[in-house]
């Protein structure tokens, strides 16, 4: 059974950073992708960043340059950086996997966390 627990979320003030993470069991392909996504609240999921197998990467102009994503293989685990945080970037965070690369732009056809909230301050 694929498991995907999402955890590092918090409140902050604009400005600083949080390290989510995105831990990831009974998923075993040499090929997959994996994404971050996040919602307001009464609004549509936004997919926000991207990184498969082969080491591609992609993130939304919304986040671009202030946010960075990677994989630890060995502990089967993405995490994604968030720098500089604004007010606007509060929402739910929600990680993403599927064992075939490229599926969705942000790799969001495929398994699901249940989510991390971050919340920034001004």
């Amino acid at each position: 059974q694929v498991r995907l627990v999402e955890s590092g979320g918090g409140s902050v003030q604009s400005g600083e950073s949080l390290r989510l993470s995105c831990e990831v069991s009974g998923f075993f392909h040499s090929s997959y992708c994996m994404g971050w996504s996040r919602q307001v609240s009464g609004k549509e999921r936004e997919g926000i960043a991207y990184i498969d197998s082969d080491g591609n990467t992609r993130f939304a102009n919304t986040v671009k340059g202030r946010f960075s994503i990677s994989l630890d293989d060995a502990k089967k685990t993405m995490y994604l950086e968030l720098n500089n945080l604004k007010p606007e970037d509060t929402a739910m965070y929600y990680c993403s996997a599927d064992p075939v690369a490229d599926s969705g732009y942000y790799c969001d056809r495929g398994y699901w966390g249940q989510g991390t909230q971050v919340t920034v301050s001004s």
